[in-house]
C-alpha cells in the first residue's frame, strides 16, 4: 500500500498515516479548553495539524522528531490545509525509510563542495584563501555543512540546508560585488562561507530539526565566533605568518553584524560595504528560498498561496495550467 505523503493530501481525505512531529504546543482556546498543536512533516512538505480536547497525557506522549501515527481528516482554513486529528499517537521506526520523513535539500552537495572549493581558490587575498581552505579541509566542519539545516523552521529548513544556504550566497556575492567597485570580494566570498558557521553547533537534524543545549544558550553567532578564531589559527599554521589584525576585524564584523539590526540579534549593525553586502545577500537567499518552498509545497490551489508566518504575506501563483478561460 503507498504511503500518504503530505504531498499527496488533499481537502476531504480520511488520513490514517505516520509523519513526522515537528514544533508540537498545547494550547488553550477561548473557554479554557487545552487542544494540542503540531506540524506533520516528511520529504515532501509540512501540514499543519489540530487535536481538539486533547490533554496533558496526549502531549507528553510523544517528542519533536518523532515519528507519530494520525488518524483524522484533512481540511481547508483560511485558505490552507491542516489535519484535524482523532488520534495522535508514536509509532515506531519499523520497517520505514528515515529518508521518507527529511526535507531533501534543493542541490546535490557534492556538487555544491566542489563549487565552494572552486570559489575559494579563486580567492586572491592570501590569509582570506588560507581561511576558506582551512575551514573547507576541516573533515568536521564539511560533515557540519552537509548535515544540518540553516533553520529549524524558515529558511532551508533540511539537513544539508546550510551547505546550500552558504554556497548559494557564495554565487551572489560572485556576482554582485563586481558591480560595485571597491566592495572586497573576497571578503564577502569568506563571510558568506562563514556567517552561519556556528549553526553547526548551534542545530542538529539527528531527530528532527532542533536546537543543541549550547545552541540555546549560547547562539550560533557566539559559537561561529569562536569557530573562526580556531580556524584563523589553523591558517596561520598554514600560511606561516600571523593573519592580519585587521582583516580579522573585517571578518568578525560581518558574523557578528549580518544579522543587520540589533532588533534581529546582531550585537553590531554593519558599518562596512563587505558587511552590508553580507546582510543583503542572506536576506535575499533566505527570502527566496522561502517563497520558492512556499509555492511548491501549497496543495490548496488557486491563484493565491496561504499567508506564509514569516514572510508576512501571500504569494501570488496566478492562473494555473488548464484554469485559464
Amino acid at each position: 500500500m503507498v504511503r500518504k505523503s503530505v504531498g499527496m493530501l488533499r481537502e476531504g481525505d480520511q488520513l490514517e498515516e505516520v509523519y513526522q512531529a515537528r514544533d508540537k504546543q498545547l494550547r488553550a482556546n477561548r473557554h479554557g479548553n487545552l487542544y494540542l498543536q503540531l506540524d506533520l512533516a516528511d520529504r515532501t512538505g509540512v501540514i499543519n495539524c489540530r487535536m481538539w480536547n486533547a490533554g496533558q497525557s496526549v502531549f507528553a506522549g510523544f517528542d519533536d522528531g518523532d515519528l507519530v501515527k494520525i488518524r483524522g481528516r484533512v481540511q481547508a482554513h483560511q485558505g490552507s490545509l491542516q489535519v484535524i486529528a482523532t488520534c495522535v499517537e508514536k509509532s515506531a521506526m519499523d520497517g520505514m525509510d528515515p529518508s521518507e520523513f527529511q526535507s531533501a535539500p534543493d542541490h546535490d552537495a557534492d556538487r555544491l563542495l566542489h563549487r565552494a572549493n572552486e570559489l575559494v581558490r579563486g580567492i586572491s587575498s592570501f590569509p582570506l584563501r588560507a581561511l576558506g581552505e582551512t575551514i573547507l579541509l576541516d573533515q568536521a566542519a564539511v560533515a557540519g555543512f552537509r548535515a544540518t539545516p540553516a533553520g529549524v523552521s524558515a529558511h532551508h529548513a533540511y539537513p544539508g540546508g546550510l551547505l546550500e544556504h552558504v554556497v548559494c550566497m557564495m554565487e551572489l556575492a560572485d556576482r554582485i560585488c563586481p558591480l560595485y567597485p571597491g566592495v572586497d570580494r573576497d571578503l564577502v566570498l569568506v563571510g558568506c562561507l562563514t556567517h552561519d558557521i556556528g549553526k553547526i553547533r548551534e542545530l542538529s537534524s539527528t531527530k528532527g530539526l532542533s536546537y543543541t543545549d549550547e545552541g540555546q544558550l549560547l547562539g550560533h553567532l557566539a559559537l561561529g565566533q569562536e569557530m573562526v578564531n580556531g580556524f584563523i589559527a589553523q591558517a596561520e599554521k598554514l600560511m606561516g605568518q600571523p593573519f592580519p589584525a585587521e582583516l580579522r576585524l573585517r571578518v568578525m564584523h560581518m558574523l557578528l553584524s549580518h544579522h543587520g539590526s540589533l532588533e534581529f540579534g546582531s550585537p553590531r549593525v554593519p558599518m562596512t560595504p563587505e558587511a552590508i553586502a553580507l546582510h543583503q545577500i542572506d536576506l535575499m537567499d533566505s527570502r527566496m528560498n522561502m517563497a520558492m518552498r512556499h509555492l511548491r509545497e501549497d496543495r490548496a490551489g488557486g491563484s493565491w498561496t496561504p499567508m506564509h508566518a514569516t514572510l508576512q504575506r501571500r504569494l501570488y501563483r496566478g492562473t494555473q495550467p488548464g484554469q485559464a478561460d
